[in-house]
């Protein structure tokens, strides 16, 4: 069974913009790159699990989100990191009502394991808010690590300035 390095996106693997959905926008997070090879090179898939409310908001087309997710899998191979998949959750619970797919809810990582049969309890998370952190606990993903500026505590196992600290 494969362990996953599970990423949130917006806030870790890109700079934090609001409702990114153009590639001209895209910006990498630093130390995403070293962080995903370390990882890699463990014998980890790495897998992205992201909200992505602005599809139900009217921000932008769920086509839009899929042009970019190919791009960024693309993006990321031609500089030595395989992406194995991108998950996202399209829903915003004021507009769609409930999902089991937005995170806190643990939707996307449950299919991931299915998909991929992944090892949960020796996968990792690496998220900027607390949501993730709790999408992955509820998911069985015992290794969590919150990348906050400010964040004082966390149900994250570690809290971290910058993705550089866990090289």
């Amino acid at each position: 069974m494969p362990k996953a390095l599970f990423l949130d996106r917006d806030g870790v693997v890109n700079v934090e913009k609001n409702y990114l959905y153009k590639i001209d926008d895209f910006e990498l997070m630093d130390g995403i790159l070293d962080v995903c090879r370390f990882y890699e090179n463990q014998g980890y898939i790495i897998i992205i699990v992201t909200n992505q409310s602005g599809i139900s908001r009217g921000f932008y087309k769920e086509n839009d989100f899929k042009h970019l997710s190919e791009w960024m899998i693309d993006h990321f191979k031609s500089l030595g990191v395989t992406i194995t998949h991108i998950y996202h959750c399209p829903h915003h619970e004021t507009i769609d009502g409930a999902c089991d797919c937005r995170k806190p809810e643990p939707g996307m990582f449950l299919a991931a394991q299915r998909d991929f049969d992944i090892d949960m309890e020796n996968s990792v998370m690496i998220g900027d808010n607390e949501r993730d952190i709790e999408a992955a606990m509820r998911a069985g993903v015992t290794t969590n690590i919150l990348l906050s500026h400010d964040a004082m505590q966390s149900n994250a196992n570690k809290i971290v300035r910058s993705l550089r600290e866990l090289l």
